[in-house]
């Protein structure tokens, strides 16, 4: 299905995200993202010089993009700052889980069948044992109220995927216009919030990267994905994302992939698999 090919070419992208974190993980994480996702809504720059109606949006449409864009990353930034980084990542990717089990609640006409249900749980599942074995036994036990923002990210993501469905129909270029409104507020963030930073050619290099890729062309192809297929099944296709990030982290940093990878695979590879199947 073609909407699948988008939805996976934005999961490759999103694969990417950790790795490039890691190594701009010297740069104020607003500013980071602020800087980012201004670099990526310059994609849709092309599309708007031709044709200036593709950012004339309702003004509803625009709060969605923002509260997706924006309030995701910046309630992930807040769980990251005051709870464990590694089960906070992993209350994160609670949002595919949520995308299957919400998508009747939001969407008109759909039904959600046990197998999506079933599915949904096998790559949570799946998703756990991949971050979890990664962290090697260095995850901590223990409530943190940073878990809250976390779980209200997933919650964002989620919601905001599901509704691009239910509000008037919009260009994919308009996903430039969220980048660019996300991104300022990003940056009033990161001046409010922030110690100024100095960034080297380097970190420009890195930034340019990441916002043209993970934060700039996948959710362009995201949302390509969602105008064309089903949510259910793009939500558990989406388990291949804290398993490729994961895996590709390890292989960046020099660790030997261990078992937990391998099942972890095994397990997303069959949700997605009986996800996709059903009808």
């Amino acid at each position: 299905m073609p909407a699948n090919f988008y939805a996976l070419g934005a999961i490759a992208l999103w694969i990417s995200l950790a790795s490039l974190g890691v190594s701009l993980k010297h740069v104020p994480p607003f500013l980071l993202t602020g800087v980012a996702l201004l670099i990526g809504s310059t994609l849709a720059l092309p599309f708007v010089v031709r044709d200036r109606t593709q950012w004339k949006i309702p003004t509803s449409t625009l709060a969605l993009g923002v509260y997706g864009l924006f309030g995701y990353h910046f309630l992930l930034f807040i769980a990251l700052r005051h709870a464990p980084a590694v089960e906070a990542n992993l209350v994160n990717y609670l949002w595919p889980l949520f995308m299957v089990v919400l998508a009747p609640l939001f969407l008109r006409g759909v039904q959600l069948r046990a197998v999506h249900v079933a599915a949904a749980l096998l790559g949570f599942a799946g998703a756990a044992i991949a971050i979890l074995g990664a962290a090697g036994g260095t995850a901590s036990g223990g409530w943190s109220w940073g878990y809250l923002p976390a779980l209200a990210s997933a919650f964002i993501w989620a919601s905001y995927s599901l509704l691009t469905k239910r509000v008037p129909a919009f260009p994919t270029a308009a996903i430039g216009l969220f980048g660019l409104v996300s991104g300022g507020l990003s940056l009033l963030c990161h001046w409010a919030l922030e110690p100024a930073a100095a960034l080297s050619a380097q970190d420009w290099l890195l930034l340019a990267v990441m916002g043209l890729g993970p934060l700039g062309a996948a959710f362009f192809l995201w949302d390509k994905a969602l105008k064309l297929g089903d949510a259910r099944q793009i939500g558990i296709l989406s388990y291949l994302t804290p398993l490729g990030s994961t895996a590709l982290l390890m292989l960046v940093s020099g660790r030997a992939l261990s078992w937990s990878i391998g099942l972890a695979a095994a397990m997303i590879i069959g949700a997605a698999v009986l996800g996709t199947r059903a009808r």
